[in-house]
């Protein structure tokens, strides 16, 4: 796919070994009011943050849909941070038809 390239070059890219992987979801939400959806909104992103991720994205208090990369360089989302961000929302009670994505290159969308 890439041409070879020195291993500064793919550094500097973010290719092969330095590809960065992250994930996307969506779902729908049951929130009435906005303060709802806020309340929420505040909860996952002190998840997200509590496993050092970083999370870009929105909606409104019927849609959402997010894509999770790690806060640090050179370091890539897990399946194990998906498999949490999985469970984290299936446990609220509010946010329903949940699609988690499958690992990409955040960078390239591969």
């Amino acid at each position: 796919m890439h041409s070879i390239k020195s291993r500064r070059l793919r550094k500097k890219l973010y290719l092969d070994e330095f590809a960065i992987l992250g994930f996307e979801f969506s779902c729908t939400l049951n929130a009435k009011k906005s303060d709802e959806f806020d309340s929420l909104l505040s909860q996952l992103v002190d998840f997200v943050e509590s496993r050092e991720l970083s999370m870009g994205g929105g909606g409104d208090t019927k849609l959402f849909s997010a894509f999770i990369c790690s806060d640090h360089r050179y370091t890539s989302a897990t399946e194990d941070d998906r498999d949490s961000i999985t469970a984290w929302l299936d446990k609220q009670e509010a946010i329903n038809n949940i699609t988690v994505g499958k690992l990409v290159d955040a960078n390239y969308g591969i």
